[in-house]
């Protein structure tokens, strides 16, 4: 017994409309020819890894940076148009990004 059948039980006398599906209107983040630049460094003894060449809107940078974070469950931000990733996870955001379809590249060691 499904959750309509459970509900015609409940409300025999309710009428079940069709509610249209609406798509939903995700829009996609603007893919550009240049690649963007994955960077390790580390700071403080700590590594960090920096995405930066985006020349797309600041908007579509951050929903990028909060994907990559919640992707790879660690921390980071978003400052000076560039994303810093707590960890060296360049083999990882290389790889999302061109599924992406970003052109990447790797630069340092």
């Amino acid at each position: 017994m499904d959750l309509k059948d459970q509900l015609k039980n409940l409300f025999p006398d309710h009428e079940a409309e069709e509610t249209p599906v609406e798509k939903s209107t995700d829009n996609p983040i603007w893919l550009q020819d240049d690649p963007i630049i994955c960077k390790y460094e580390k700071r403080k003894g700590k590594p960090i890894t920096i995405l930066e060449g985006y020349n797309g809107a600041d908007e579509d940078f951050k929903k990028l940076a909060k994907e990559l974070k919640t992707k790879l469950s660690v921390g980071g931000s978003f400052k000076d148009n560039k994303i810093i990733i707590q960890g060296d996870y360049r083999d990882k955001i290389m790889a999302i990004l061109k599924d992406k379809g970003f052109s990447v590249k790797r630069v340092g060691g």
